[in-house]
Order: C-alpha cells, then sequence, then structure tokens
C-alpha cells in the first residue's frame, strides 16, 4: 500500500488542478488555511511551537492579506474565554496553543463544548512540563480527551491543511469546538511540499455560510447561555454532547468523501500500510507514522510480514474502523509519545488495547513509551520495535530508548564565603522623618561593592548584550542578605538552567509564567514557619521572584494577589518589552508603533497599536511598602534601591522593583550600545526613575532639571524595532506615544512634589 505521490493525484484528479502546491511548514499553511476560511476572530497567546501561526497571521494582516481580528491576551485562559465570547456572540473563531498553555485554558473547553459552540483550535503538540521543555510529544493533547472536543491528528503538513478546513465544516454541522493536532516542531518547523487551493472562495464554498438556530446577540429574542443545572438537567446535557460525538461519527466519512471531491485527496478515519497481511503491526501517532512506512517497506523486501498504522481522529475513537484495520495483525506494538502513569501505557497503547479486546481479537499487543520530550525517532526505531512486536522476552510495557545516569562523587563545599557587611559597606537603615518612618541606605559604592561574591556564575548563554544579566547582578551587589530565587519562565531561566548545569550558587525554583509570585509565597512562608518552630536556623533570608519576557502579564494576576496578601518578597522585573523567549511577540510592555512578531509593519498596520502597561503604578496601587524603577544608567540608584527593596522585603511585605532590560537581539541595536540605549530610555521619561517608599513617591532622577530630557522619538531611532516610526506616515503614532510618556511624567513628578 505505496501512498500514491502528489504529483501523480494532480495529473490524475482534475479537481486538484484548482490548487497550487507550497513548500510549507505545518504552522505556515495553517495560518492559510485560517486565512483562507476568512475566520472573524483569533484570540491568543504566545507559546512555543504554536506561536508561529499567530505570527504569520499577523504579517498578512499588516499586508492587507486578511481582516482577521487578533486580540493578544495576557494569557491562554483568557485567550480561551476570548474565543468562547466571540463564539458565543457569532463570530467564527479559531486559536492555537501548545503544552502548558493548553493547561493552562484546560477548564474552558469542557465550557465550550457543553454549550455547543464551535470553534477550530490547532494544538501544535509539545511537552508538558517539569521540568520544562519546549520540544514535541503528546503529552498534551492527551488531557484533552474527556474535554467534549473531536480531535482530528495531522501527520503531515498536507493534512494540517486539509483537516483545518474539514474541522470548521464539522464544528459547525454539529455545533461541538473542534481540534486540529500535530507534531510540534516535527510536523509545524518542518516544510514539506502541500498543495492549497488557488482561491479563498472555493474553501469558504466548501464550509459554507454559518447558520445560528439561537443567535445570542437578537435583542427581541434573548437567551441565556450556561445556565445552571442540577439533575437530570445536567445529565441530559451530557447524553446530548454524547450524541453530538456520535453525530460526528457519523459525518466524518462524508466529510472526508465530499473534501476528496473538492481536493482530490481522502482520508478516513486511520490509516494503514500493508496491514492486509502483515503479521507485525506497529500502531503510532503523528509524523512518526510516514517514518515507520520507510521501514515497513524495506521490511517487506526482506520478506518479512510488517506493517504500520495511525489515526486520523481521536476522538470520538474510531474502534471499529481501527478493529477492521487491524484484525489480521497477530502482534501490535502501539507506540505512545506519551505516558498515562501507572495505568501500564500511554493513552494511544490502553485504547486500542481496550478496542481490540471488545471485537475479539486474539493478537498480541504490546506498549511502548517512545520519542518523549521530542527525542527523534527514524525507521531503524521503527525497524526494532516491530521486532520487539513479535519477541515473546520483551515486557508488555516498556519505555524505549532510556539511558542510564552516571553517578559522581563530589566533595560539597561552600560556594562562597558568607556575606557581611564588613565586606560591602552597604545596608538600609530605619529612619523617622516628617513624611513618617523611611528606609536610608548608607554608604556603599561601586569599588565596595564588587566585593559581593556572585551569587550568579559565569557561563550562561544569554545573547551579547543582553540586560538580564547585567540587571540581576546589579540588583543581588546591593542585597548583603542570602537570597532564595524564584524564576517564571522566560529567557533568564532558559540561559541559566540549561540541565545539566545551572547558573545559580544559591536557592533556585522555576515555575510557568502566570503563577510565580504565588509559588513564591508558599516557598517564603514555609521558611518563615520552620524558622518559628526551630527546625531550620534563624536569619534573615530575602526571597526573590525574577519575572520577565511578559511574564508579568500572564502573571500579573499572581503577582497582584501576592501584594495585596502583603508576604514578604521581592518581586524583580527586567522589562526587556516583549515575549523575547519565544521569539518577540508583542507584550503589554512593548512600546506604541513597535515592530515585534504578532504586530509586524505594514500597509495596514504600524507595529503595536495600544500603549505600554505601567506595571509599578499597579503594584503601587496594591499599597505594597515599596515599588521602585531602575536602570543599568544610573548604577548607584539601582544598588541603592535594591537594598530598600530587601529591607522591606524582609520585615514589611512585598516590595516590587522593575528594570528596564536590553535585549540586542530582539530591538535590533547593537550589544557595545546599550547603555546608551538604556540612558535614553530614562532621558525621554519613556522610563522615568522613582520609588513610592510607604505611600510616598519621589522621583529619583529628573533628565528635566538637568537638561538632558530628549524626545521620545530620539530613543525611538536608536532601536531597528522602532526606526520605521521617523518616517513622516508613522508622525501621529508618534505624536500619541510622546503625549501619553510626558502625561504619565507629569503626573508622577506632580506626586512626588504633593510630599
Amino acid at each position: 500500500m505505496m501512498k500514491q505521490s502528489m504529483e501523480n493525484q494532480v495529473m490524475e484528479n482534475p479537481s486538484m488542478r484548482n490548487q497550487i502546491m507550497e513548500y510549507v511548514s505545518g504552522n505556515e499553511i495553517a495560518a492559510i488555511a485560517i486565512k483562507q476560511i476568512g475566520y472573524d476572530l483569533m484570540g491568543y497567546y504566545p507559546i512555543t511551537p504554536s506561536t508561529q501561526i499567530a505570527e504569520n497571521l499577523d504579517i498578512m494582516r499588516a499586508n492587507g492579506e486578511t481582516d482577521l481580528v487578533m486580540v493578544a491576551a495576557e494569557g491562554e485562559h483568557s485567550a480561551a474565554g476570548i474565543c468562547y465570547g466571540a463564539s458565543v456572540a457569532g463570530g467564527r473563531v479559531v486559536n492555537a496553543t501548545s503544552a502548558n498553555g493548553l493547561l493552562y485554558a484546560i477548564e474552558q473547553f469542557p465550557v465550550q463544548s457543553g454549550t455547543r459552540y464551535p470553534m477550530v483550535m490547532n494544538v501544535v503538540c509539545r511537552t508538558v512540563s517539569g521540568p520544562l521543555s519546549i520540544k514535541g510529544d503528546h503529552s498534551d493533547i492527551m488531557y484533552l480527551l474527556n474535554a467534549g472536543w473531536p480531535i482530528l491528528f495531522a501527520s503531515t503538513v498536507q493534512q494540517v491543511y486539509d483537516f483545518n478546513i474539514i474541522a470548521l465544516k464539522l464544528a459547525e454541522q454539529v455545533r461541538l469546538p473542534v481540534i486540529v493536532a500535530y507534531d510540534g516542531f516535527f510536523t509545524s518547523h518542518q516544510k514539506g511540499r502541500c498543495f492549497r487551493f488557488a482561491e479563498d472562495e472555493v474553501v469558504r464554498d466548501y464550509i459554507g455560510s454559518k447558520r445560528e438556530e439561537y443567535p445570542f446577540l437578537n435583542l427581541e429574542h434573548p437567551i441565556t447561555v450556561g445556565s445552571y443545572m442540577n439533575e437530570p438537567d445536567l445529565i441530559n446535557n451530557r447524553y446530548q454532547l454524547h450524541l453530538a460525538m456520535e453525530e460526528v461519527d457519523r459525518l466524518l466519512p462524508e466529510l472526508f468523501a465530499s473534501y476528496a471531491e473538492l481536493s482530490g485527496r481522502n482520508y478516513g478515519k486511520v490509516e494503514g500500510t500493508y496491514c492486509e497481511d502483515a503479521e507485525n503491526l506497529l500502531v503510532l501517532l503523528g509524523s512518526s507514522y510516514d517514518t515507520s512506512i520507510e521501514a515497513v517497506e524495506e521490511m517487506r523486501q526482506e520478506g518479512k510480514k510488517a506493517g504500520a498504522a495511525t489515526l486520523h481522529v481521536l476522538r470520538p475513537f474510531p474502534g471499529k474502523e481501527l478493529f477492521d484495520l487491524l484484525r489480521h495483525g497477530k502482534n501490535i506494538l502501539v507506540a505512545d509519545r506519551q505516558d498515562s502513569y501507572g495505568a501500564g501505557g500511554g493513552n494511544l497503547s490502553l485504547e486500542v488495547r481496550a478496542t481490540m479486546q471488545r471485537f475479539g481479537s486474539q493478537a498480541t499487543i504490546k506498549s511502548l513509551v517512545y520519542g518523549l520530550g521530542g527525542k527523534d525517532f527514524f525507521k531503524e526505531d521503527a525497524k526494532i520495535m516491530l521486532g520487539m512486536a513479535e519477541d515473546s522476552s520483551k515486557p508488555d510495557f516498556a519505555y524505549y530508548g532510556v539511558t542510564p545516569g552516571k553517578k559522581t562523587e563530589s566533595e560539597e563545599k561552600p560556594l562562597f564565603a558568607p556575606v557581611t557587611r564588613e565586606r560591602t559597606h552597604i545596608g538600609a537603615t530605619k529612619v523617622v522623618t516628617e513624611q513618617g518612618k523611611n528606609i536610608t541606605v548608607t554608604g556603599g559604592n561601586l569599588n565596595a561593592v564588587t566585593a559581593m561574591p556572585g551569587r550568579i556564575a559565569p557561563g550562561h548563554g544569554a545573547c551579547p548584550g543582553c540586560g538580564i544579566p547585567v540587571n540581576l547582578n546589579l540588583l543581588l551587589r546591593g542585597i548583603e542578605d542570602p537570597v532564595v530565587f524564584l524564576f517564571q519562565t522566560g529567557c533568564a531561566m532558559i540561559v541559566t538552567t540549561a540541565y545539566p548545569r545551572t547558573s545559580f550558587k544559591i536557592p533556585y525554583l522555576h515555575n510557568l509564567f502566570q503563577n510565580g509570585a504565588a509559588t513564591l509565597s508558599g516557598v517564603a512562608e514555609i521558611c518563615y514557619r520552620k524558622q518559628q518552630k526551630g527546625e531550620i536556623p534563624p536569619g534573615d533570608i530575602i526571597f526573590i521572584m525574577v519575572s520577565g519576557d511578559g511574564g508579568l502579564d500572564i502573571g500579573m494576576g499572581s503577582a497582584i494577589g501576592t501584594a495585596l496578601r502583603g508576604h514578604r518578597l521581592l518581586i524583580f522585573e527586567y522589562d526587556n518589552g516583549g515575549y523575547m523567549n519565544t521569539g518577540y511577540q508583542l507584550s503589554y510592555s512593548t512600546p506604541l508603533g513597535a515592530r515585534s512578531a504578532t504586530s509586524h509593519v505594514g500597509k495596514e498596520q504600524y507595529g503595536k497599536t495600544f500603549f505600554h502597561k505601567d506595571m509599578p503604578k499597579i503594584m503601587t496601587a496594591t499599597g505594597i511598602p515599596y515599588v521602585a524603577t531602575v536602570a543599568e544608567s544610573n548604577p548607584m540608584d539601582f544598588l541603592k534601591k535594591a537594598a530598600k527593596a530587601a529591607h522591606y522585603a524582609k520585615t514589611t511585605g512585598t516590595a516590587y522593583v522593575k528594570a528596564i532590560s536590553a535585549c540586542p537581539l530582539n530591538w535590533n541595536d547593537k550589544p557595545a550600545t546599550e547603555r546608551k540605549v538604556i540612558e535614553a530610555a530614562v532621558n525621554c521619561c519613556y522610563f522615568p526613575l522613582y520609588e513610592v517608599e510607604q505611600g510616598v513617591t519621589r522621583l529619583s532622577y529628573d533628565p528635566e532639571k538637568t537638561g538632558k530630557k530628549i524626545p521620545v522619538l530620539d530613543w525611538l531611532s536608536m532601536m531597528g524595532r522602532t526606526k520605521h516610526l521617523q518616517k513622516e506616515e508613522y508622525r501621529e503614532v508618534v505624536e500619541r506615544l510622546q503625549q501619553e510618556t510626558d502625561a504619565r511624567f507629569y503626573e508622577l513628578k506632580k506626586r512626588a512634589e504633593e510630599v
């Protein structure tokens, strides 16, 4: 059963002659399909490896190729909510996500299916952490088996395109949201030949117009969506969802057939190679299937009756079709890129076993977990697995590709001598003034603090000119007490902790974007409790959460909650103005007009369309004892504020410090000039230096008084991401940013002058 080449299909099938062949990746063709379908809205949040879908759509939008409304949420949970609201309102809606982003939004998915609102979501499958890994496996998609969404699984770039089109037609016919899943990096990023329709109208005519039985925005006939239910209504609702899934099962063959008439490409719920007489069969999902075909072909030439199979539909599970495909096999090995821990196999294995038993198969079935974390899969691996299928000495369940760790004996030594004030000569002391009790920093200078031992080791993987290590080292040189770090996901975390090495000589913990502050508050409270009970030595410890790369967009709720509760810890934000660790998508701290991977510049778009978020002001509103902004261009100011923040964090409550942090790679400037770029951001008042101590605002540096205030455009012109704003056509954008910057600065000055 060889696959027919695409070129032959074109020659033999006239229906394919209105199509264009593209050499594209899965993410690129998904974006093209979304554009051709003509969706109304996409709610999204950047996460590797699905981010490219939104990036490519934003390019199309900037160039006027689509009028898709793209809403950049502050996290995946909100993105799912945006999509749900838009679908309730009658829009055609699409989303894309991966891994922990999928899990973050997971409670929204049963809401959408339970209230029966259609949409399509591309899930670019990736490892679920921890530990953190961005590579592809199937550990995320299996969490959605019980969400009530039909799930199509594409194993090729071509199927990504075709299944996106089929998915929306299916979704609207059965009134359910539908998932198109495919392998992260293998299918999402690797390019392949793919046919697409030359005209968008062909796609739109096939899908048809959207019909709403109960329009939500019909104000003359109002409806309630998602009402509260008790039994027996709730069980009836679930039964209706079950019936809808049965309808999906019935409709899919019809949809595959109608799409084959249009495109020349015919699909089934399952697909196999040499299954009709194979004795040893390998069953797997996604891109591994094509690799297994190569292995099967070679084994057939050797006279071995090998075969392979895959599923194009995970929900509803195609049990009868799968049994019919595999029924002649004597030995079946199901390979999972995921494990259902403790169940003796991954979810695919368990369901294949159950299906074959249900229909009376006598085959020997084994389960194998392979390829986790994106571990490569070669045809040699497929051959070994097919050999394992018939080898009675091999267990029914095993892991494939595990390597033993090495034990090393090392003498434990202190990483550095204790930090004392005698060594660094810097300290924060409480003093009483007319305005109240404040903290003054005595002693300390740049030469003296060099005696502070480095708590971040050299050898990290940050880009040349990156401001993160500079800002972290300045922060730590102002803090003499022992510190415990928590890093949210971001560049600072990724470049310093790549396994098996770490750059930290201090206790370090990582958690995801959205939950860092809450996690650290738990660490701090247990530490204080253990100190009170005498279980660990008493003494001051500064608990520091480091966030950046957009981490206080998705993590803002957690940070605000921590601040309102008043936990004794320090939140340090390095503001590099974008989601840099995923390739620079816009964040809420990106400047107005800046170019990014999700705010392109084109005839219909000038970059980011809304102002940057004033996070220090937001944190001030929580009433915490200390808020400050710092910049490496003013190092002594930075050190003193770090000392103050540490004092409040260990004695009073939550402190917050924000540093502007250079990113030469994505700011598109020169690493050697970053100190000047940072200084210009301060001097144009885009990033003013000030502190709010016990509710009292003080301006640390006023460029107007020193005669150094410059226009915002002077700063923007120093970076490639905003250099386009020098053009006359963007004058209005620059004027808006200048007015907003001045308004914020003069409001700040007014607050400071009221002291």
